[in-house]
Order: C-alpha cells, then structure tokens, then sequence
C-alpha cells in the first residue's frame, strides 16, 4: 500500500499593523475627553471639506455661530444625540426610581430623541431629513440646510465622509483564514469537545485527503475576544479566598492547552474581549504573554489589541472583538449588525460612540479609531449569529463584512478564501440526537 505524500501547509505574508492602538508613551494626567473630540472633529471637517465642492458647490460653509435665518448653507460638526433613556450615573441615586421610565436593557431609543450638532462655536438642534434613529453622538458629518425662526437647524440633506481609498488586492490562490469568537472556555455553554475538533479539522487530524488538503490551505487563525469566562464571584472587587485563587486560572490554563495544540501547526492572533483578563476600555491591549505559557513559547503565537488591523498577503483586514457594534445596537437602529459595521466604514470610524457610552482611553493628540484606509475584510466578533455581506463603495472599493457567532453558543466558525474573499462556515457540533 502506498505511503500517503505528507502535506505542506500554505505560508501567507503577515504584517502586524496594531502599533496604532499600543498605550505605550502616552501619560494619564487626569485629562478630559474633549481633546479626542476635537481631535476627530478637526480630521473629520478636513476631510469632508474636500468632498463639498463636488456635493452642493454653490452654497457657503460657515460654522454654528456664523448661521442666518433662511439661509441655505453648509455647517460642519460632531453630533450630539439627546435621549431621554440613556442611562445616567446620577440615576442610580436618585431616590424617586419610580418616576424613571422602563427599558429594556438592549436598546435605549425613544421616539423623543432628537440630534443636536456641535462645533467650536456653538450647538443647534437639528430637524428635517436626518433620522435620530440611524445616527449616534459622536459621528462628524456636514449638513445642508438653514437656520428657522425657531433657532433649529432645517436639514435637507447629510453628507457622510464615505469609504476611505483602498489599496489593490494581489492574491492569487487559495488560500484560507479561520475566524473564531467567545469560546468563552470555563462557561457553562462551553463544549471542550466542540471546540478540539475544530482543532483536529484545521491541524489536519480529522477528514478525508479532500478535506486536509483543504485544511492545509489554512494559513491563520484569529480568535476573535471573549476566549474565557471567570465567575462573576471572582470579579466583584472582593479579595478572593486562597482557596479560589486556583480556580480563576483554571479557564486560562485550560485555553493555553488547546491553543498550543493550534499554534504548533499554524499561526494564531489571539485578540482580547470585554471579558477576557484584560485592560476594559478599547483599545484593549494585547493579553499578557504570560498567560499562555504554553502556546506563547511557540513563534507563530501573536497575542494582539482589539481593534487588531494586519495585513496577509496584500489583502487589509480590520476587526473588533464586537463592543463597538454592540454599543452602536443600544443607542441607534439598524435592520442587522452587517448595517451598523458599513457605517462604521462610511463615518471612517470604528467605535463613534466612545468615549460618550463606550469607555476608550482619553487620547490627547490622536484618534486612534479613524479608519484612514479601507481594510478588503472587516469583522466583529461575539455576535448572536452568522452574518456576511460585501460591500461596496462609490470608488469601487469592495469589503467583506463578517459577524461572527459566539463558538460556545453555534459550534461556527468562519473560514475566509484571501483569493477572491468568500466566506463560509465550519459546524461543530457534538449532538447525536436523531
């Protein structure tokens, strides 16, 4: 009988691209938060500036403080979206609580909420066409219209910055990356079995020739945030018992298992969430090596930031481990998590909404979540289901937008061909119902 002829595993070009988002020479001296935002809004009007001429080009831009009753220009600034449900520290302390109108805890939105426009002259509340519900505070645009009597802003129509300029795709062969996301290990919803055949499948241990020829195109791994679970007992901001103290790492320990199993074949990115041992406000910074004391002595293990930007084989991929997205869900309305990432992209920002309802670091020269160049592949993980779209722009620039389950919850992953940037879906699942 013939000796099978060993595989080789498919090599692709990697460029981390995270230096951005690194917390490195920047110093906390009890600064505010105004300085991202005029940071943002200083970048944003430059930029939108340029587009008006081919937009409305007969009509002046002035500022806030420059505008006349009935007369048709073009003002520029940050929005402000007043909501009558958002919640609010003091709430907390107040001692009438009854008077406070229910919500669910998903979505903040009222029919009462209304957008108000902001630059460094001044603020004016806004009407006409531009919908409360499809905007967030945070988000620069430029706005045609005039000043009422009433002293209210009349919109006729909004001008978003748009994709920004992509660069040319080069790839020319098959050649695959796994998306995996809150595998949540040390939870309830965790299926340690589940999860081990996702690595025999992409190390080539499981299937027939077909299919670990396939797996061997597999060239990266990104788990994609949330990858632990530690009881909320330990983190209550109470000392925990010696005896416990062994029990927090159980999780960690237990991940570091199975990724060094994966990063023995191939390359990794492992990317924090919001409930991983990890700095809480984006940008999180890459998980200490430390933890993964196993997989971490390996070179093909790169612990990274979320948002995590990197670059394989000239195509430009750009993600979050989800909170951006998910914060956008509380406080604006979309018909799917695919529509709030596209205007993600056409605002040319990844996360709007920090620092005003999504905790960010308070940046005093940069805003490091200005999306200056259009990735070819944008995901977000710890999402409710599957989702992918491409999108594309005015310029022709073409992005893969991904939404990538929780693997504790769907036993999916997501597996990307860098050749032509299809997508489709690896199913675990250990049930042997009938």
């Amino acid at each position: 009988m013939p000796v099978p002829k060993p595989m080789e595993r498919k090599q692709a070009a990697y460029s981390n691209l995270d230096e951005r988002y690194a917390i490195q020479g920047e110093k906390y001296q009890g600064q505010q938060y105004s300085h991202i935002y005029f940071t943002r809004l200083h970048h944003m009007r430059n930029l939108l500036h340029a587009l008006v001429p081919s937009w409305k080009p007969q009509l002046p831009v002035t500022t806030v403080l420059g505008l006349e009753e009935g007369k048709d220009c073009i003002i520029v600034g940050t929005l402000y979206k007043h909501m009558k449900l958002k919640p609010s520290i003091l709430d907390e302390y107040a001692k009438e609580r009854s008077a406070i109108p229910l919500v669910k805890p998903h979505n903040f939105m009222h029919p009462d909420d209304h957008l108000i426009l902001e630059d460094e002259s001044g603020r004016v509340t806004l009407a006409g066409a531009i919908p409360p519900a499809a905007f967030v505070t945070g988000v620069v645009v430029a706005l045609h219209g005039k000043e009422t009597s009433a002293g209210n802003f009349l919109v006729e129509d909004v001008l978003e910055a748009g994709l920004p300029p992509q660069s040319a795709l080069s790839s020319a062969e098959d050649k695959y990356v796994v998306f995996i996301s809150g595998l949540s290990v040390g939870s309830d919803t965790f299926n340690p079995l589940q999860f081990q055949l996702l690595i025999d499948h992409v190390t080539g241990h499981l299937g027939d020739e077909n299919e670990q020829s396939i797996a061997s195109n597999i060239v990266r791994i990104v788990v994609v945030g949330n990858s632990v679970h530690i009881s909320p007992r330990f983190v209550n901001g109470q000392t925990v018992p010696s005896k416990d103290q062994s029990r927090i790492a159980e999780p960690i320990k237990e991940l570091d298992i199975m990724l060094t199993q994966l990063v023995a074949s191939l390359p990794v990115d492992m990317m924090p969430g919001c409930h991983d041992p990890a700095n809480f406000s984006l940008p999180q910074q890459p998980l200490h090596r430390c933890l993964f004391s196993g997989a971490s002595t390996y070179n093909t293990f790169s612990s990274c930031s979320n948002p995590h930007q990197f670059e394989l084989d000239s195509v430009q991929f750009l993600g979050t481990s989800g909170q951006n997205i998910d914060d956008l869900y509380k406080y604006s309305d979309a018909k799917d998590k695919l529509e709030f990432m596209e205007r993600t992209l056409r605002w040319r920002h990844l996360a709007p909404t920090a620092p005003n309802s999504l905790g960010c670091y308070p940046y005093t020269d940069k805003d490091p979540f200005l999306v200056e160049s259009c990735p070819h592949v944008y995901f977000v993980g710890n999402q409710d289901k599957y989702e992918t779209r491409l999108l594309e722009g005015q310029e022709k620039q073409k992005v893969r937008l991904i939404s990538i389950p929780r693997f504790s919850e769907s036993g999916v992953a997501v597996m990307l061909n860098l050749r032509n940037l299809e997508c489709s879906t690896l199913s675990f699942s250990t049930s042997f119902d009938a």
